[in-house]
C-alpha cells in the first residue's frame, strides 16, 4: 500500500532537489568535536522511540512534574494509541490527524502513535481560535484530532463537518499520577502544580464522535506493521504567510530527522543529556530541539506545559537539567526573577535558542556567572527548524552562526538574483537536505519560494542577511513583513485581513512596535469608517474575541487616514519607520533620566 499524497512541488527533470547521502560541514568548522560529516537514519522518526526504548527500557523518557515515564512504558502507550487510530479510527497511511494542546505527556504520546500509524502529525498552535482551527482542519484534511480538555470548545463544533470525524480528549491532570493533583494527596510545596494543570477527566458528555483518552488507550489490538520509510510524509506543520491564510509545509521523515540529528550532533547530546522541555511541543523550536532530538538519543525530557520562570528553576536543580532551548524572552523573565542568585543552576550546560535579540545583560550574566554563551542559531518552519548555529569553540553574540551539516546557503539580491558581494546584505535562499518538499496546496507559493541555481533547487527564506570574512551569518532585516511575538511568527496580512472584518474599519496597517517582554508585539493603525466612533480598546477587545491572543493587537492607533504609495498602496514601511523612530526616541529619552 502506498502513501495518499503526491508530491506537492515537483522538481524539473535534471534539478537537484536536496543533498543526498552523507551531508558535510566545511573543514574550518569542522574542529573541537564537530565531525565533517554526519550520516542520517534511513528509518522513520517512530524507529527512534522504538530502539531508545530497546536500549533504555528503564529510563526515564519523560518527567512530568513529580510522575516520571519510562522508555518501555511510552512505547506501550503509544503502540495502544496507534492501534486504536487504526481499528477504531479508521486511520490510514497518509491521513492527517492534529494535535491540539500544550505540552504534556499524552502529547508525546499522540505523535510518535500518528507516526507509527503511518499517518501525518499535524501540530497546532493551542492558542488558536474556532475559525483559525477550522482553515488548518479544511486545508489539510484532517480525518482525527487529539484535543485537551479545556480546547475542546473550540474544535467540538467543527466535528463532523468536513474531514473530522474523531476527537480524542486528554486531560493534563490524569498524567499527573495519584501523588499530584488528587485531593487526597499531600503535594509537594517546592513544586506547586497549578490549578489548570491539576483538571481530571470530567464526567461531563462528550459529542459523538469524541472519546476520552483512558477510553482510547484500552485498546488491546495491535497495531498494523510500520510501513512509513524516510521519504513518507510524517507531518504538516503551518506557518503564516504574506498573503494571510496559513499554509502547511510538507516535510517527511527524512527532512525532518536531518534537522534534530544534526542538531543533536552539533550540539553534543547524548543519552545522557536532561532537556528543560518548556518550549511548545507545537513549534518545530520545541518538537525538533527537545522531543525529537531526545528520544533519538534515549535522553529525558523535563517537561513543562507553559512557561512558569519559578518552576522552571525548581526543575533545573531536582533533575540536573543539562541543555535548555530558550527563547530570549523566558531568560529575560527567569533572571529577572527573586532570589535567582541563589539557585543552583550547575548542572546547565548549554543554552541555545534564537529568534530575536539577546540582551547583552543576559549574555554577560550567563558567561561570568556559568561560563555559558547562548548559543543562538537559525531555522524556519520550512526546514524543520535547524540550518545555521554558532560553534560551540566559536560563538559570536548577535550571530545567527554559520551553516550546518550539507547547507549551502548564498546571499542574492532580492530583485535581481545575483550573489551580492562579500560583506554586503542579501537575501538568504537555501538548499539543504532539511527543506520541505513545499506548501501543501499551494502551487503559486511554490513557483514564489523555489528558484533554481546550479541545478539545484533552493528556498528563498525572506530574510535578510549578511556574511562575515569567517562565514558567520547575521540578520539584516526581513524582506518579508513578519512580526516575532515572543518566537511566535505573526503576518500582518493575516490580522490585517481580520480586521477588515470588523463593521468600523475602513482601512488598517499592522505594524510591529517594540516589547520589552515579547522582543515584539502588534499593533495596529486604524482609519475608521465614516460615522464609527469606536475606541482602541474597544477594537481590541473584539480582536481577543476573534484571533489568539498571541496574534491580537497590543495597540490601536486610530488616525483619520493612511499614508499611501503612488501606486495607491498602503505605505506600511513608513508607518514601521515611524514606529521605530519613536521607540529610539523613547529610549533615548528614558536613559538621559
Amino acid at each position: 500500500m502506498t502513501s495518499t499524497w503526491q508530491h506537492p512541488c515537483p522538481t524539473p527533470a535534471g534539478v537537484a532537489e536536496r543533498p543526498t547521502g552523507t551531508l558535510r560541514l566545511p573543514a574550518r568548522h569542522a574542529r573541537q568535536g564537530l565531525p565533517r560529516e554526519i550520516h542520517i537514519p534511513e528509518t522513520s522518526i517512530f524507529q527512534n522511540l522504538a530502539a531508545s526504548a530497546q536500549r533504555f527500557p528503564s529510563k526515564t523518557a519523560v518527567q512530568f512534574f513529580n510522575q516520571a515515564t519510562r522508555y518501555d512504558e511510552l512505547l506501550q502507550d503509544v503502540l495502544r494509541m496507534a492501534a486504536y487510530l487504526q481499528h477504531e479510527c479508521g486511520v490510514r497511511r497518509g491521513d492527517r490527524v492534529l494535535v491540539f494542546s500544550q505540552n504534556c505527556p499524552q502529547f508525546i504520546t499522540a505523535y510518535f502513535a500518528i507516526l507509527r500509524a503511518d499517518a501525518v502529525f499535524v501540530p497546532v498552535n493551542a492558542m488558536l481560535l474556532q475559525d483559525e482551527l477550522a482553515h488548518i482542519l479544511s486545508d489539510s484534511g484532517t480525518v482525527t484530532a487529539f484535543v485537551a480538555q479545556e480546547l475542546l470548545p473550540q474544535i467540538a463544533p467543527l466535528l463532523g463537518t468536513g474531514t473530522l470525524r474523531h476527537l480524542i480528549v486528554h486531560a493534563y491532570g490524569d498524567a499527573l499520577g495519584q501523588d499530584v493533583g488528587d485531593d487526597t494527596a499531600e503535594d509537594d510545596p517546592a513544586l506547586p502544580v497549578p490549578d489548570w494543570v491539576r483538571q481530571r477527566s470530567t464526567a461531563a458528555p462528550l459529542p459523538q464522535g469524541a472519546v476520552r483518552w483512558h477510553t482510547a488507550m484500552a485498546c488491546q489490538a495491535q497495531p498494523n506493521p510500520h510501513l512509513a520509510g524516510p521519504d513518507d510524509l510524517s507531518m504538516l506543520p503551518y506557518t503564516s504567510g504574506t498573503t494571510g491564510a496559513p499554509k502547511a509545509c510538507t516535510h517527511t521523515h527524512r527532512t525532518v530527522m536531518t534537522s534534530f540529528v544534526g542538531l543533536s550532533v552539533w550540539r553534543r547530546l547524548t543519552a545522557e543529556t536532561t532537556y528543560l522541555a518548556v518550549a511548545p511541543l507545537f513549534h518545530l523550536l520545541g518538537l525538533q530541539t527537545n522531543l525529537n532530538s531526545a528520544i533519538y538519543m534515549g535522553g529525558t525530557l523535563v517537561l513543562m506545559p507553559r512557561w512558569d520562570r519559578e518552576a522552571a528553576a525548581t526543575l533545573i536543580e531536582r533533575h540536573g537539567v543539562t541543555f535548555w532551548a530558550a527563547l530570549p524572552a523566558m531568560l529575560v523573565d527567569f533572571f529577572a526573577q527573586p532570589g535567582i542568585e541563589q539557585r543552583d543552576l550547575g548542572s546547565l550546560n548549554m543554552v541555545t535558542g534564537g529568534g530575536a535579540a539577546t540582551p547583552e545583560r543576559i549574555n554577560v550574566l550567563l558567561k561570568e556567572r556559568f561560563g555559558l554563551d547562548y548559543v543562538e542559531g537559525y531555522g524556519m518552519t520550512e526546514t524543520a527548524s535547524f540550518l545555521c548555529t554558532n560553534p560551540l569553540h566559536k560563538t559570536k553574540r548577535g550571530c545567527l552562526g554559520v551553516p550546518t551539516f550539507g547547507i549551502d546557503l548564498r546571499l542574492l539580491d532580492p530583485d535581481t538574483l545575483m550573489p551580492v558581494a562579500p560583506g554586503e546584505v542579501g537575501e538568504i535562499v537555501v538548499h539543504a537536505a532539511q527543506v520541505m518538499l513545499g506548501y501543501w496546496n499551494h502551487a503559486q507559493a511554490n513557483v514564489d519560494s523555489f528558484i533554481v541555481i546550479d541545478g539545484k533547487r533552493f528556498l528563498r527564506t525572506g530574510d535578510l542577511a549578511s556574511m562575515d570574512e569567517d562565514g558567520y551569518v547575521f540578520m539584516r532585516d526581513r524582506l518579508k513583513r513578519m512580526i516575532n511575538v515572543s518566537g511566535y511568527k505573526v503576518w500582518p496580512a493575516e490580522i490585517e485581513a481580520k480586521l477588515n472584518e470588523h463593521p468600523a474599519i475602513q482601512e488598517v496597517c499592522v505594524i510591529a512596535a517594540t516589547d520589552e517582554r515579547r522582543g515584539e508585539s502588534v499593533k495596529a493603525i486604524v482609519a475608521l469608517r465614516a460615522g464609527a466612533t469606536d475606541s482602541g480598546e474597544s477594537i481590541m477587545a473584539w480582536c481577543r474575541e476573534h484571533m489568539a491572543a498571541y496574534k491580537a493587537p497590543r495597540s490601536i492607533a486610530i488616525v483619520a487616514s493612511l499614508p499611501k504609495s503612488a501606486t495607491g498602496k498602503i505605505a506600511w514601511r513608513e508607518l514601521q519607520e515611524q514606529e521605530q523612530a519613536q521607540a529610539q526616541q523613547a529610549a533615548a529619552a528614558a536613559a538621559n533620566t
